[in-house]
């Protein structure tokens, strides 16, 4: 009976289109119907069970909508889904969408990487919550286990591979992010990245790296991790996934996660993915403060909420440096550095720096502001 199974799941994959899903004469409900049951062999909209009205919602939603968004495959889909399901740890759908990922066609090696892949991003406990769970698939499938192994790397090469991994997708790696790290612990830092997540995870057989980066960008996107959301996007166009790819997968990933997370990263590929203004068209000036020296605990107290909030939110912010001279603290230097006049003009007009102009009316004695120009345009502070 096992091998009848596996032998039907073998025919309806190979039966498959090779894109989900849709046909202008189809209607969500048609397309819902069709992908539900290519992926689960079942029916949808039956109207059966304890909260049919929302199963209805849901089904519709999933696979009469969002599966039409984007050139991605029911198998790049799926693959997506489980990755998502196994980072939320919602393992009963995982469950669920793990079966259907077998039956579009994803391997049980390639299943297993989606999982190992999540362990870098979310811990080892969490991955391994996820991989048994999808082992419970493939017990009841009759696939034997354990898969064969995937591993590419050994102890001696496994660093030079990382290096070569990290290298292509992430020139100069982090060893900027963690240096400084008391103790010079950064350091190993930055090689656990390189060794284990690029030499041994990165490196491991029946995905490829194109495939890798795109699902690690779904993981981002779960997490909320916007720093990482913005280096991993340029390492996914590094491994060659368009932006319209990366964009299509956040949204497959939306239905899990909400809007919220999806429309953070989805502005983070909006942002990252957008024509750099030239530097030559960046407004430079110096703001030189002289606050009143009883209240300069207060005024930096503002000074500094405005300045994280601006460089966190405000994209066309592009570097705000304070200083204070050592023998007068009271007398303050800001460098300001915008994409252009119209950042700048945007950046006046936001909350968080009304509340700083507002908060510190009484604080701030003297202001003169003063244009200049970058000598070397571009040069970025590291």
């Amino acid at each position: 009976m096992k091998k009848i199974r596996m032998i039907f799941v073998l025919v309806l994959a190979v039966s498959l289109p090779v894109l989900a899903q849709t046909n202008e004469n189809m209607n969500r409900i048609d397309i819902c119907k069709q992908n539900y049951h290519a992926l689960f062999g079942g029916e949808a909209l039956t109207g059966e069970g304890t909260d049919p009205e929302m199963m209805d919602i849901l089904q519709k939603f999933i696979f009469g909508e969002v599966f039409q968004i984007g050139e991605l495959s029911l198998k790049q889909r799926e693959m997506i889904t489980c990755i998502t399901l196994a980072t939320i740890q919602t393992l009963p759908q995982l469950k669920a969408h793990a079966g259907a990922a077998l039956n579009v066609g994803v391997t049980p090696e390639e299943l297993r990487e989606v999982m190992y892949l999540t362990a870098p991003f979310i811990g080892f406990p969490k991955m391994l919550n996820a991989v048994s769970t999808v082992n419970e698939v493939f017990n009841e499938r009759g696939i034997a286990l354990p898969l064969g192994k995937q591993v590419t790397v050994t102890e001696e090469n496994r660093h030079e591979k990382g290096v070569a991994i990290q290298d292509s997708l992430y020139p100069g790696g982090i060893v900027s992010v963690v240096s400084g790290i008391p103790g010079d612990m950064g350091e190993d830092v930055a090689r656990f990245l390189t060794d284990y997540f690029f030499g041994e995870i990165y490196s491991r057989g029946a995905l490829d790296l194109k495939t890798r980066e795109l699902l690690g960008y779904c993981v981002l996107t779960a997490l909320e991790a916007e720093s990482q959301l913005r280096s991993h996007f340029h390492g996914n166009m590094n491994a060659g996934n368009s932006p319209e790819t990366i964009t299509a997968a956040v949204i497959q990933c939306l239905p899990y996660i909400g809007f919220p997370a999806a429309i953070k990263a989805l502005r983070i590929i909006k942002q990252e993915s957008a024509d750099p203004i030239p530097a030559e068209n960046n407004l430079v000036r110096l703001s030189k403060i002289i606050v009143d020296p009883d209240q300069i605990d207060s005024y930096n107290a503002f000074l500094r909420e405005e300045i994280e909030a601006s460089m966190k939110l405000e994209p066309g912010v592009l570097a705000l440096y304070a200083t204070a001279e050592k023998e007068a603290p009271h007398k303050v230097t800001i460098l300001e550095i915008y994409a252009n006049r119209a950042a700048y003009e945007s950046h006046l007009k936001t909350p968080h720096f009304q509340k700083y102009k507002q908060g510190t009316l009484s604080m701030v004695k003297e202001l003169e502001l003063v244009d200049v120009n970058s000598l070397i345009p571009g040069l970025k502070i590291k």
